[in-house]
């Protein structure tokens, strides 16, 4: 899921480690567009969640300069660097498990329970199954991690409410910092 295609899954192999060097795991890759104009995507984070628009730039860098050299991509791109966001995609298994409680979307390659496409609550993982509590459905529905092609958070108050508060926490967080780097003087200290 991280990688779509062939190609994806290549440069997975070859950015993977890079990302890993400078402290970032990719997320999910996708090369998009057709021949004329092609875009690299690559969502990643830090591993505590976090990625903001410094890492972006730091892995934009890093990633860039290996591209360059091994010139694995056939003609002009576009590289670009983002967050997960707040309706991120769920790519790995560790994902489902640190989204507990959290209404998703998932798709699979194949027909379960006679439908492709579920949407619950996630209930964390199991055996290399991801667990998710359907509506109306009593008993919680486990679904093969290798059966899921596309997953993401559904967009709602309580993801909207944490992306809040994880937000106000980094602004906190910054304030400060600052505070620590430029302590304020008084005019007993001059």
């Amino acid at each position: 899921m991280r990688g779509k295609t062939p190609e994806d899954r290549r440069l997975l192999e070859l950015l993977d480690p890079v990302a890993e060097s400078v402290g970032y795991e990719v997320v999910r890759l996708r090369m998009m567009g057709g021949a004329a104009r092609r875009t690299l995507q690559i969502m990643a984070e830090r591993p505590d969640g976090e990625m903001n628009v410094d890492d972006c730039a730091a892995l934009s860098r890093a990633v860039g300069d290996v591209l360059d050299a091994a010139d694995v991509i056939n003609g002009d791109y576009v590289l670009e660097v983002s967050s997960p966001g707040v309706d991120r995609p769920l790519t790995r298994l560790k994902d489902f498990e640190a989204w507990e409680g959290y209404e998703a979307k998932l798709e699979l390659d194949r027909l379960a329970d006679g439908r492709k496409r579920f949407r619950g609550v996630l209930a964390g993982i199991e055996d290399g199954a991801v667990c998710i509590d359907l509506e109306g459905e009593a008993d919680t529905t486990m679904i093969p991690f290798d059966w899921i092609t596309e997953a993401k958070l559904s967009l709602t108050d309580e993801l909207l409410k944490r992306g809040a508060e994880q937000r106000e926490q980094r602004l906190a967080s910054d304030a400060g910092q600052d505070d620590d780097d430029h302590p304020n003087h008084s005019d007993e200290d001059a």
